[in-house]
């Protein structure tokens, strides 16, 4: 198995396993990184991202984020892009929580401000925003009214209340993905996700209230740009995605695909969790409409927690949302697949981009960016432990590497199980309690399974994004109060 000295450095933080590693692979691994990074990456990671270099139609490489660990068929924080005419798209590259994703809120309040509040806010947060195996929310919807969800995303819940259009302009592809079909997902599917709308989930899903202490903003410039324009300004951050809708999408299309790769396709199975079809195929574009649906599900998941939580705080403080403030800076995704447009040795071409715990990182002047980060570039959010806090980063031109993609969060270092026996919840919460956090949890066991020694230093990863040329640090966001599902 590779290790960081057998690799070739080509690059600051950047490492290449050359197409010789596996005789079938098309393209080389990239591994982005520090040395010690990419030396606690365990095996699995490079044995699916070379998987995933023999896949038809990838270009450029089978690329790794600084975060990835292992995953279902993809490396958690694994990227490859696709030929569409002759490359294929798989679940597995993507996730089954599809759209799983993060919300950066900003305030106009202080940490001082707040303190005196902070149980209040939580408890408020975790009766309002249900968290949990199987929460349901608040949001009741007919089926026709879920198929206008599936089709129209955040901007459903815009209209529906939830929300203003100015939450739009500042949420990836403004909260919806085009090409989304309600025919191409199951009964069943919709039946897990009608209940949903409004809830975090579960595992590494959470909402937190974090404070951005002036010695931890990188770039003041970058800061204010974003609204971060306050001492010990108060902000929020929640990470949830399509929950069991998702859930379901995926695993319908891997048993539709792991059928069709022999007998139609004439594609070997070499791993069952990469399961894939050809985007051309009805299949491929049915799952791809499918997946959108799941997408735009997620946007309006989180645009109706942004509401909820805009009702706590004008419950709490006896001001209304829009006079504290409370404005989104970004929503980012990070488990999906997009056509984008990309420039090649070969020129400009369109690209079908998995990003499997991987985050969009557009730099400065991208079109698709809104107007007011044009000169600034993207937002981009990494989150961290719930003892660590998380990172605020803006894209960067030189991401153009890695399809403009950075890393997702701080990337687990051990298995849910291995995490419960060495952490006892009470231990975690302590050792919280001493930091200063407040922690509403589901569950005892959700806070053994997310205790901060499970995950990889946050710092060291938005790091290693900066050197390697991802994305660059614009603050650190530092939790005081957190709700986990």
């Amino acid at each position: 198995m590779p290790a960081p000295r057998e690799m070739r450095a080509i690059g600051p933080a950047t490492f290449e396993v050359p197409l010789g590693f596996r005789a079938d692979m098309r393209v080389p691994l990239r591994v982005y990184g520090s040395e010690k990074l990419v030396a606690e990456m365990d095996d699995q990671v490079f044995l699916q991202a070379a998987n995933v270099a023999t896949l038809p139609g990838i270009v450029d490489a089978s690329i790794c984020m600084p975060d990835a660990h292992w995953g279902y068929g993809f490396p958690i924080g694994g990227v490859a892009a696709m030929d569409p005419r002759s490359g294929v798209i798989s679940p597995g590259g993507i996730g089954f929580d599809i759209n799983c994703g993060m919300r950066l809120v900003r305030t106009d309040l202080t940490w001082p401000e707040v303190k005196p509040h902070l149980r209040e806010l939580v408890d408020g947060l975790a009766a309002r925003v249900p968290a949990g195996v199987g929460s349901e929310g608040f949001v009741r919807s007919s089926k026709q009214d879920f198929m206008d969800v599936l089709r129209g995303g955040a901007a459903w819940a815009v209209r529906a209340g939830y929300g203003t259009p100015e939450d739009l302009e500042y949420t990836e592809s403004r909260g919806c993905f085009p090409g989304a079909d309600p025919r191409t997902v199951s009964e069943r599917a919709v039946k897990r996700g009608r209940t949903q709308l409004g809830t975090l989930g579960s595992g590494n899903h959470y909402l937190e209230i974090q404070v951005v202490h002036p010695e931890d903003i990188f770039d003041a410039a970058l800061a204010r740009s974003f609204g971060i324009d306050l001492p010990e300004q108060v902000v929020l951050m929640f990470h949830c995605g399509s929950r069991g809708f998702g859930h379901q999408v995926a695993t319908d299309y891997l048993q539709d695909f792991l059928r069709a790769m022999p007998a139609k396709f004439g594609l070997e199975v070499i791993d069952r969790e990469l399961a894939c079809a050809p985007i051309q195929s009805a299949e491929g574009r049915d799952y791809f409409a499918a997946m959108c649906c799941a997408a735009n599900m997620s946007f309006a998941n989180r645009q109706v927690i942004l509401q909820r939580i805009r009702e706590v705080f004008s419950l709490v403080f006896g001001r209304s949302a829009e006079t504290l403030g409370i404005r989104t800076v970004y929503d980012v995704a990070h488990n999906t697949a997009r056509f984008e447009q990309i420039a090649t040795a070969r020129g400009p071409r369109t690209l079908l981009v998995h990003r499997k715990g991987a985050t969009r990182a557009l730099p400065p002047g991208h079109a698709d960016l809104p107007p007011a980060y044009r000169a600034t570039g993207q937002p981009v959010i990494i989150g961290g432990s719930m003892e660590t806090g998380s990172y605020l980063l803006a894209g960067v031109a030189t991401g153009a590497a890695a399809f403009f993609s950075t890393a997702h969060g701080s990337g687990r270092t051990m298995s849910r199980h291995h995490a419960r026996k060495l952490a006892r919840c009470s231990e975690v919460e302590e050792r919280m309690r001493k930091r200063g956090i407040l922690l509403r949890a589901a569950s005892r066991r959700v806070v053994s399974e997310e205790a901060g020694p499970a995950y990889k230093n946050v710092d060291e990863v938005a790091e290693a994004a900066e050197l390697a040329g991802l994305s660059k640090r614009v603050a650190h966001l530092r939790p005081v109060g957190n709700v986990k599902g």
